[in-house]
């Protein structure tokens, strides 16, 4: 009883934003100013979604929206295609310097992310990506994290599968595409699930690489919806409510493959 009690109350503190989101995004401008708060709105209302849905040239709400759901979907596949090539090569075979490289590849985990910021934006700058959604898919599609963690889930496959196929006249590729991939669905899910995430809820970067409000993503978009000297609470969190709908979808889609995943990564290497 103690556990399922305890299981609750982590529920109700993850949960809980999103409902006061959801409640928020109800309500009317005054009442979601009022102190002390409610819980439910008095007066429910759909106005604030309205103006969302509506939009102006400055606060293309929509089109932040589309923009978050390219640029993260793209990243998400660039990142497992890339990722899994490289997490491939350094645990299923064998040349010179691969623990030296994959040394360097997990020592740049421990180098804070805002050091690469000023580096990928002269190499990004120099590549005439600046202001395009170009820019916010193809940076970090190599990250370290997502080769550390699908080697440690490939060095954990049997190689017997790869004896077997190659014995049968395989070659890397086929046994890549044919029988690693395959069995590394709960990691793939998981990669992609954390890669998609962190697109959607980048805020620095795009702000840092985009100008103008038609390619901004929702994170830096939302942000404009804040009024220099008041805040409208109401379509602010309809705007993050929104922003919510997509990644509740993909957990709810691939959660059983993330458990997975996540509980099977890391066991060998």
């Amino acid at each position: 009883m103690r556990r399922y009690t305890v299981l609750v109350a982590l529920a109700l503190v993850f949960v809980g934003p999103l409902l006061w989101a959801l409640s928020t995004s109800l309500k009317t401008k005054p009442e979601a100013t009022r102190l002390p708060p409610t819980l439910v709105p008095q007066e429910p209302t759909t106005a604030a979604y309205a103006t969302v849905f509506e939009g102006t040239t400055s606060t293309p709400v929509l089109r932040w929206f589309a923009n978050s759901l390219i640029a993260a979907t793209l990243h998400m596949v660039l990142v497992l295609v890339v990722c899994s090539l490289a997490a491939y090569a350094l645990a299923r075979l064998e040349f010179r310097g691969k623990r030296l490289m994959f040394a360097l590849i997990v020592g740049t985990l421990l180098v804070p992310g805002f050091v690469f910021l000023i580096p990928q934006f002269l190499i990004v700058d120099q590549l005439g990506w600046l202001d395009s959604l170009t820019v916010l898919i193809v940076p970090g599609a190599a990250g370290a994290f997502g080769v550390f963690f699908l080697r440690q889930f490939f060095l954990a496959l049997p190689r017997e599968l790869d004896e077997a196929a190659r014995v049968e006249g395989a070659n890397h590729w086929h046994i890549f595409l044919r029988i690693t991939l395959p069995l590394s669905k709960p990691a793939l899910a998981t990669l992609a699930v954390l890669s998609f995430l962190a697109n959607w809820n980048d805020f620095i970067w795009p702000i840092f690489v985009i100008f103008s409000p038609e390619y901004f993503t929702l994170p830096p978009g939302l942000s404009i919806l804040q009024g220099q000297y008041t805040i409208d609470y109401p379509v602010i969190m309809a705007g993050a409510a929104l922003a919510s709908v997509p990644v509740l979808i993909l957990f709810a889609l691939t959660q059983r493959y993330v458990i997975e995943g996540i509980s099977r990564s890391g066991l060998k290497g």
